[in-house]
């Protein structure tokens, strides 16, 4: 007859055993999640259509009407330099039928007193898209590298000049952020404000500034052409399309380096259920060749992050992107 302790101990053993085999089953056998739409699904864009979030947005909409078999229906709901979309986003009816391109402006929106809402309000579901700014200048420009450039501001603080987006756009904040960083003035290249890249670029060839900092990949072609040349790019991983650009992460003293992103995020309080089926069906339509050429065809790389390290990446890029607001004086 077995011993009392015996029993016991055999218990103890058993239940041991059954733990160490449902954490191996668990990782054999990665998370799976059963939900599915049973009608259309809205996709809420922020911004414009023919901008490179609608582009992304719309472009997975129709990757993930084919996997999940139910229509998604982008809808642009601008104004208020993203609050009214992003706040449309944040409000809906957290049942799996609303989700939407969040932004890096969810990150800046509430440090420049345009509203309350922040990351917090909404819920991460993937991260789809990454663009990093470079450092442009004229191709006869007299500043052959990034260290020259930042040398003259710091001799000459504000003499230079610079554009790429509005008054506290993430174009504008990555240059203040650089400077920052690189112990010069967030001020010390005065920031004038446009209407966006384009114009941007367009004023520099012209002469009217002395340096634009948009996205990489939209400053691409004038590049590629000879009319521009691109001193950093302020990243860690090279642009496979111009791998030749210095990237400040090797170059500079700081290693700053700074990204716009895009999300799909749902309304705040969207059941880890159906976050976690979004998130898997993203992933399929990323590693898919259909997204792999839509990524070629407009200069960008294949990126995905998780709903976790989406998190983790929007409450990083807010702390990040604050104290640079807060460090050009536009905290509200």
């Amino acid at each position: 007859m077995m011993s009392t302790n015996s029993t016991t101990m055999m218990t103890i053993s058993l239940a041991l055993w059954a733990s160490l085999a449902a954490t191996s089953a668990s990782a054999d056998n990665p998370e799976t999640c059963h939900w599915q739409p049973e009608r259309a699904v809205t996709f809420i864009v922020p911004w414009g259509t023919g901008g490179g979030t609608d582009a992304n947005a719309r472009r997975l909409a129709s990757l993930l009407e084919e996997e999940m078999g139910v229509p998604f229906n982008v809808v642009n709901r601008t104004g208020g330099n993203g609050v009214v979309g992003h706040t449309s986003l944040a409000r809906g009816k957290p049942d799996g039928y609303t989700i939407g391109a969040a932004t890096v402006e969810i990150d800046t929106m509430h440090w420049l007193g345009l509203t309350p809402l922040t990351y917090q309000d909404i819920t991460p579901i993937a991260l789809i898209n990454r663009s990093s700014p470079g450092v442009v200048v004229q191709n006869n420009s007299p500043y052959e590298t990034l260290d020259a450039l930042l040398d003259e501001a710091r001799q000459n603080p504000g003499e230079l000049t610079a554009s790429g987006t509005a008054q506290g756009g993430i174009w504008h904040l990555a240059l203040a952020g650089m400077l920052k960083a690189e112990g010069l003035a967030p001020d010390a290249i005065r920031w004038i404000p446009s209407q966006g890249a384009g114009p941007a670029l367009k004023e520099l060839m012209a002469g009217g500034i002395d340096v634009a900092t948009p996205s990489l990949a939209e400053a691409r072609n004038l590049i590629e052409q000879g009319e521009l040349k691109a001193l950093g790019y302020m990243s860690d991983t090279p642009m496979a399309q111009l791998p030749e650009v210095p990237l400040t992460a090797d170059t500079l003293e700081s290693g700053w380096t700074l990204s716009a992103f895009v999300t799909v995020s749902g309304p705040d309080g969207l059941p880890d259920e159906i976050a976690c089926t979004y998130e898997q069906a993203i992933e399929t339509a990323i590693n898919s060749e259909a997204w792999a050429e839509f990524k070629r065809s407009s200069g960008t790389q294949v990126v995905f992050e998780n709903r976790h390290e989406t998190a983790q990446l929007l409450a990083e890029a807010d702390r990040q992107l604050g104290e640079v607001v807060e460090a050009i004086g536009l905290a509200k």
